[in-house]
C-alpha cells in the first residue's frame, strides 16, 4: 500500500498521485512578518518540515514554496508605532524567523517568496477576475463576488446561507455582499502603495498566496497546506480567486495541521497565553519541542503545558541515553568493519533483523497520513530492544555485537533525520540539557562543578562525611550525580 493522507477538500484519506511521477509541488502559507514567532507557528513549521523531508526520503523531487507576508495592516501598524517603514519591520522579523527555524531544525523551503515581490502578478490576477465578472471596483477598492463562484465553501464545507448567518464579517458598506472580500485596497494616508489600474493601493491578504503558488508551481499543483485556522476564509478565498481566474483545479490535496492549546485552552493574545518560540527553545531543547509536537498526529490539537513538555524531555532523554550507550560501546577497540549480516547468529542475528525492520516500519507509519506518533512508537520499540540487548549478562563488545549496534544507530539516525530528532551527539545533548535545566531552576553550573570537584577531593582523602554532605546539598537542588570509572557526571533530576 502506498502513501495515503487526509485531504481536507474531500474529508477523507486518499492515495497520493502526483501530477508528475517522481515530482511534487507543495505550497504552505507562511508568517506575517511583524512579530516574533510563537509555538503555533513552530508546530505548523515542524509538521510541514517533516512532510517535506518525508517526501524527499521517499525519493520525490520536491519544490516546496512557503511565503512571507510582508505588507499587511499589522505590519503597517507596527511600522507606524516605531516610526519606521514596513521593509525595516519585515526584514527584521524574517531574519528572526529564519534564525528560530534554523535552530528548530526546520529546513529552508525551496523558494521563500515575499508578497511585495509579486505585486504585478496580483494586479494581473485581479484583472482576470474583473474580466470574468467575478470582481468589482468601488472607489479604488476591488472586491471578489463570492456568490459568482459556484464552488465557494467546498473546502470548509460551508454554504453561503450558513456563512451569512454565522460568519464574523467586517462591516463595509461598499460591498455588494457582506461575504465579499477585498482584492485590492485603495491607498490611505501614511500607508505604502503601488500603482494599479484602479489607482494607488495595496493588495488584500488572500490574493498573494494565489499568485505566489501559481507562479512557482503552476495553475494546478499537488499540495497546499497550513494551519486549520486558515481553512476559512483564507484558503477558501484562495480557491475562489485561483479557480475563478483559471477555470482549473487549484490544488489537488489540502493538508491542515491542528491547533496548539496552552493548558487545555486555545492559544490567543486575548488570553495572554502566547508562548514565544525563542523563549520555549531557551527552556527546552529544540528536539524536545519537536518530539512534543510529533508525538501527536498532525491533525490533532496538542496541549502545551509543563507536564507535556516534561514528558517529552524524559522521552528524549531515553532516546539519547541509548544513543550514548551505543556510542560508548562502539568506542571499544574491536574492529567490526569486515562484518556483514551473514556472519551473525543467535541473539546477534535476532536483534539485527528486528533493528533492520525499523525503516520499513517507519515507512508503514508515515505512509498512513504521516503518522509520526506511530513512527516514534516504533523507534521506542527499537530503543527498548537495544537496551535489553546491551543489558543481557552475556553481552560483550564483540565484532558481531558492535556491528548490530552500529546498524541500530544508523537506522535510528536515518529515520530520525526525517523527524528532525537524534541529530545531536549524545554528550553534547546532555550538556545542553543540564545547562537549560539548571538555568530554569536558577542554579549556577560553575558552583555545581566546584562542589563536585570538592566532593572528589573529599573522597580521595576518604572524608566520607564531607563527600556525603556535598551529595546531599546537590540532591536538595535536584542535581543527580553519577559516579563511574571515568569520573562523576551530573544532571538535573
Amino acid at each position: 500500500m502506498g502513501l495515503r493522507f487526509y485531504n481536507t477538500l474531500t474529508n477523507r484519506k486518499e492515495d497520493f498521485r502526483p501530477i508528475e511521477d517522481g515530482k511534487l509541488g507543495m505550497y504552505v502559507c507562511g508568517i506575517t512578518a511583524y512579530d516574533m514567532c510563537h509555538i503555533g507557528h513552530a508546530r505548523s513549521a515542524v509538521v510541514f518540515d517533516v512532510i517535506f523531508k518525508y517526501f524527499k526520503y521517499r525519493g520525490y523531487n520536491v519544490t516546496y514554496v512557503k511565503n512571507f507576508t510582508d505588507v499587511d495592516d499589522k505590519i503597517i501598524a507596527k511600522a507606524n508605532s516605531e516610526g519606521t517603514d514596513i521593509t525595516s519591520i519585515t526584514e527584521r522579523y524574517i531574519k528572526e524567523h529564519n534564525e528560530d527555524m534554523d535552530r528548530m531544525g526546520v529546513a529552508r523551503p525551496t523558494i521563500a517568496p515575499k508578497a511585495t515581490e509579486n505585486i504585478q502578478g496580483m494586479i494581473r490576477l485581479i484583472n482576470a477576475l474583473l474580466e470574468r465578472g467575478l470582481a468589482y471596483v468601488v472607489d479604488g477598492d476591488v472586491y471578489y463576488s463570492v456568490d459568482k463562484f459556484k464552488g465557494y465553501g467546498k473546502l470548509s464545507g460551508r454554504n453561503l446561507d450558513d456563512m451569512m448567518a454565522g460568519a464574523r464579517i467586517d462591516i463595509d458598506e461598499k460591498k455588494k455582499n457582506p461575504l465579499d472580500f477585498i482584492l485590492w485596497k485603495s491607498a490611505k494616508e501614511g500607508e505604502p502603495w503601488w500603482d494599479s489600474p484602479w489607482g494607488r493601493g495595496r493588495p488584500g491578504w488572500h490574493i498573494e498566496c494565489s499568485v505566489m503558488s501559481q507562479r512557482f508551481l503552476g495553475e494546478t499543483f499537488d499540495i497546499h497546506g497550513g494551519g486549520r485556522d486558515l481553512i476559512f476564509p483564507h484558503h477558501e478565498n484562495e480557491i475562489a480567486q485561483s479557480e475563478g481566474a483559471t477555470g482549473q483545479t487549484f490544488a489537488n490535496y489540502w493538508i491542515h495541521n491542528g491547533f496548539i492549546r496552552v493548558n487545555q485552552e486555545k492559544m490567543s493574545k486575548s488570553l495572554g497565553n502566547i508562548f514565544n518560540m525563542r523563549e520555549a527553545m531557551n527552556m527546552y531543547h529544540p528536539e524536545v519541542l519537536r518530539l512534543f509536537m510529533l508525538q501527536s498526529h498532525y491533525r490533532s490539537p496538542v496541549d502545551f503545558s509543563d507536564e507535556s513538555l516534561t514528558d517529552a524531555r524524559m522521552g528524549m532523554e531515553r532516546f539519547y541515553e541509548t544513543l550514548k550507550k551505543m556510542k560508548d560501546a562502539l568506542s571499544a577497540a574491536v574492529d567490526s568493519s569486515d562484518m556483514s549480516a551473514k556472519d551473525l547468529s543467535g541473539k546477534d542475528k535476532e536483534v539485527f533483523e528486528r533493528v533492520q525492520a525499523l525503516p520499513e516500519r517507519f515507512v508503514e507509519a508515515m505512509d498512513d497520513d504521516f503518522n509520526t506518533a506511530r513512527a516514534i512508537g516504533y523507534i521506542f520499540d527499537t530503543v527498548r530492544l537495544v537496551n535489553g540487548y546491551m543489558a543481557d549478562k552475556e553481552f560483550a563488545p564483540t565484532a558481531e555485537s558492535l556491528f548490530v549496534l552500529d546498524e541500530a544507530k544508523k537506522n535510528m539516525r536515518r529515520v530520525g533525520k526525517v523527524l528532525g530528532l537524534f541529530l545531536e551527539d549524545p554528550d553534547e545533548y546532555f550538556e545542553q540539557d543540564k545547562k537549560r535545566e539548571a538555568q530554569k531552576m536558577g542554579l549556577d553550573t560553575d558552583e555545581i562543578d566546584r562542589l563536585i570537584e570538592e566532593r572528589r577531593e573529599a573522597r580521595t582523602a576518604k572524608n566520607w562525611n564531607r563527600a556525603d554532605e556535598i551529595r546531599d546539598i546537590l540532591a536538595a537542588k535536584k542535581v543527580v550525580l553519577k559516579d563511574s570509572a571515568g569520573g562523576t557526571t551530573w544532571k538535573i533530576g
